[in-house]
């Protein structure tokens, strides 16, 4: 398996994984990450953000591998979405003065999925 794929496969089943556990228990985040669900409305949030949308994530990884066609969309929007994150949550960091063990996990693995993107699209 070519170095692409791995990435693809590697993203589809740590997003897929991800998100259904946190769509399935999104109580688990107050215990990782402090953030607690104190309304209905609330604890679906969780499950769309945490849940469905990593879910869909590692599905458009899951699609590139299956059409070849989709790999450099898929990689790119990997790398930008995992920039995102980590802009988001390295200014967070900053801004709020606090380094939790869930953001240091958060930063060093979207920091990597960005800097592998970037250089399987070279």
């Amino acid at each position: 398996m070519d170095a692409r794929r791995l990435f693809l496969a590697a993203n589809a089943l740590l997003w897929i994984g991800y998100g259904l556990f946190c769509l399935a228990r999104p109580g688990f985040l107050d215990e990782a990450a402090g953030i607690a669900a104190k309304t209905t409305t609330a604890t679906t949030e969780l499950r769309a953000m945490y849940g469905g949308l990593q879910v869909a994530i590692g599905a458009m990884a899951a699609a590139a591998l299956v059409r070849p066609a989709l790999e450099n969309a898929a990689i790119g929007a990997i790398g930008t979405l995992a920039a995102g994150l980590f802009t988001g949550r390295a200014i967070g960091a900053m801004v709020d003065g606090g380094l939790s063990g869930y953001t240091v996990g958060g930063l060093l693995l979207e920091s990597t999925l960005a800097f592998l993107a970037s250089r399987l699209l070279r």
